[in-house]
């Protein structure tokens, strides 16, 4: 990732990115090769990979990027909503609807509409825009006359689609037809070459936003930092930094300036889904559950007791207790 923050998100190219990782560098591979062509691309990720930046950024790099880049998310909205949001109203097409509005797809004319969440939508609007993408054409809700956009598409999503195509939640014909290209971002545990250069770019970052001298972290910060498996992902790390600068009262950044949500300590997918739990068979105790959250830290630390430990806060001899017992 590029380290230098000072020019703004939204201009970042391809060309301002860098990965020391082979998951990250094929990422960015498969995105360098989308941006040359002008196919749909679907981009995968858990939640706080940086889809949405991933997606600007293919944007700026392709032969499209003087033109508009139009961003929209699909989730939570209902059927009027989101074909107004999407397509546009003409007035009086709805209580409140007091003027002519142009939907995302007539904005990003000539340009790159960005679908994100797009397994959140809803059968009927995954019907409209198929026929969009495909002709290049839609309504405007209200109106009968048809209007005409050239857009080139991508889309994001956190779920796997093929999981919803298998529960008849997705179309499969529009499926294969965001299916151009797809690009995953691999989630930061994945990158452990970039965490180093990523903490450094944030903390300069939230440093010069705030107004600290902060410039360092210290040992032990580091190494439970480095050892953490930041299962939130960029979002998570991007806050954390924020919240450790604006504790420090100098140059460092203390263990104790270090503070993390535990509502984030679950994978992103373990949130989102809401399984019968009570019908897996599986021993659900507090005990078990504590078991294999430390198995887990100890193999994200490489087998290193100490450092499983400092990250579990807990005392070494506590640990060895644990998991003797």
């Amino acid at each position: 990732m590029t380290t230098d923050r000072s020019i703004p998100a939204s201009h970042w190219t391809l060309a301002d990115f860098d990965s020391a990782d082979p998951p990250m560098q094929n990422c960015l591979a498969l995105a360098r090769a989308a941006a040359r062509t002008d196919l749909p691309v679907l981009i995968a990720g858990e939640s706080g990979t940086g889809k949405t930046l991933l997606a600007r950024t293919i944007h700026n790099s392709s032969p499209r990027g003087k033109r508009p880049f139009v961003s929209f998310n699909a989730a939570a909205l209902s059927e009027t909503l989101l074909d107004s949001q999407l397509f546009g109203h003409e007035r009086g097409a709805f209580t409140g609807a007091h003027r002519t509005v142009k939907g995302k797809f007539e904005l990003a004319d000539g340009g790159t509409l960005f679908i994100d969440e797009i397994g959140d939508m809803s059968l009927a609007a995954q019907a409209k825009i198929l026929h969009s993408v495909e002709y290049g054409e839609f309504e405007r809700l209200g109106s009968e006359q048809m209007q005409v956009a050239g857009v080139r598409l991508l889309s994001a999503t956190h779920f796997p689609l093929h999981q919803l195509l298998d529960a008849g939640r997705f179309r499969n014909d529009l499926f294969y037809r965001l299916n151009g290209m797809v690009v995953t971002i691999p989630p930061l545990r994945e990158r452990p070459g970039d965490l180093r250069t990523l903490l450094a770019a944030e903390i300069a970052l939230a440093a010069r936003e705030q107004n600290k001298p902060v410039t360092a972290l210290a040992t032990d910060a580091a190494e439970f930092l480095f050892a953490y498996p930041w299962p939130g992902n960029l979002r998570e790390l991007s806050r954390v930094v924020r919240v450790a600068v604006a504790l420090s009262a100098g140059e460092t950044i203390t263990r104790e300036a270090v503070r993390l949500d535990p509502a984030e300590h679950l994978p992103g997918h373990e949130r989102h889904q809401a399984p019968d739990v009570l019908s897996t068979g599986k021993d659900l105790s507090l005990r078990c559950a504590e078991h294999a959250h430390i198995r887990r830290v100890l193999s994200l630390v490489g087998g290193n007791k100490r450092r499983a430990a400092r990250v579990l806060e807990i005392s070494r001899s506590t640990l060895d207790r644990k998991l003797t017992r």
